[in-house]
């Protein structure tokens, strides 16, 4: 997964926000993405987080290295601050039948 933070300036939303979106459509079609999508901080409306999963990491490096990736580089300028860029790697994933199994021994 690739997380981006990002702290807008106030009057460049607009900008930040079109840029994203425009990207969107054709992020989702990329080879390996299985999700993009951006999210706002409802306590600072100057944060936005860029949130991508990638099914390999040989997919995510590509991307980083595509043009669109230093598209998404170029909205520095419009930041408060250079983006944080975090990319979180897990050895597997579980779902509500870990939760019940852990519930069911409770009980």
């Amino acid at each position: 997964m690739l997380r981006i933070t990002m702290n807008v300036l106030p009057n460049k939303q607009k900008e930040v926000v079109q840029t994203l979106l425009s990207m969107i459509g054709s992020m989702r079609k990329e080879k390996g993405c299985l999700s993009y999508d951006v999210f706002y901080d409802m306590e600072d409306e100057n944060i936005h987080n860029l949130i991508e999963e990638w099914e390999t990491r040989e997919d995510l490096n590509q991307y980083l290295m595509s043009k669109k990736f230093k598209v998404l580089l170029g909205i520095e300028s419009l930041l408060n601050e250079p983006s944080k860029i975090q990319i979180h790697t897990i050895s597997h994933s579980e779902g509500i039948e870990a939760v019940n199994s852990l519930r069911s021994k409770e009980a």
